[in-house]
């Protein structure tokens, strides 16, 4: 899952990216441009994008297709 870290303070928004690395980037934000002040803001979550891997529609269509291959291969 990929997430986006914004800032409390600002308009600062971290790129997408994994969930330690962007806790990472924020907390560096706020040392640099809100010092004094504890990291706050909130957290987004891309659902659509996740980071890594194949959906299951992606998977299941890959199946299918490779199904046909096999199928059609044996007549």
């Amino acid at each position: 899952m990929a997430y986006r870290f914004w800032c409390g303070e600002c308009g600062f928004k971290t790129p997408w990216l994994a969930e330690s690395r962007g806790a990472q980037r924020q907390l560096e934000h706020y040392l640099k441009q809100h010092p004094g002040i504890p990291a706050g803001g909130h957290v987004e979550t891309n659902r659509k994008n996740p980071e890594g891997g194949f959906g299951f529609l992606q998977v299941a269509g890959i199946a299918l297709l490779l199904l046909i291959i096999v199928v059609s291969c044996r007549r």
